[in-house]
């Protein structure tokens, strides 16, 4: 009987074995999970949530996108974001998010010194000036390199109109 116990533990442990390496893995967040928990992209979150751009920005990508803060998008003219978040401007409003999103993961050090036209996923280009620190249009890159597990964030000090 003993023998039977034995071999029933062993074959228990091998199943629990399995199962634990089989268990999905804790995964790196992604680009909306980082800006979801920050607590300064909550205008952000509810402007990609209200245009539908959630799985879009979730998925694969990789993307970099340049992240405007709350502060940036209270400084835009009063009412404009209660305006976009309507849905009957929901174009507009992802004619404005695309333009703040550049297909592939671009580092700063790759900004560098650069001065650059780059196309956005909105079909409009944005320029980038490396020069001195990185900005986008006019706006700062205040902190650049926020790594996700499908791109980059950059946080910006006001929201890029296309």
């Amino acid at each position: 009987m003993n023998r039977r116990f034995a071999i029933k533990s062993s074959i228990l442990a091998a199943g629990v074995a399995i199962a634990a390496a089989c268990a999905p893995m804790e995964s790196e967040p992604d680009i909306v999970d980082i800006a979801a928990s920050n607590g300064s992209f909550n205008t952000l979150v509810a402007a990609v949530t209200a245009a539908d751009l959630v799985d879009t920005l979730k998925s694969e990508g990789p993307f970099t996108v340049f992240a405007p803060t709350d502060e940036a998008f209270a400084a835009l003219p009063a009412g404009t974001v209660d305006s976009l978040l309507l849905p009957e401007n929901k174009d507009q409003l992802v004619a404005i998010l695309t333009y703040h999103v550049v297909p592939g993961a671009v580092t700063s050090n790759q900004l560098a010194g650069q001065h650059l036209d780059v196309v956005t996923v909105n079909g409009a280009e944005v320029r980038v000036n490396g020069s001195n620190g990185v900005k986008v249009n006019v706006a700062t890159v205040t902190t650049a390199d926020i790594i996700a597990s499908n791109g980059v964030i950059h946080v910006i000090d006001s929201v890029l109109l296309p």
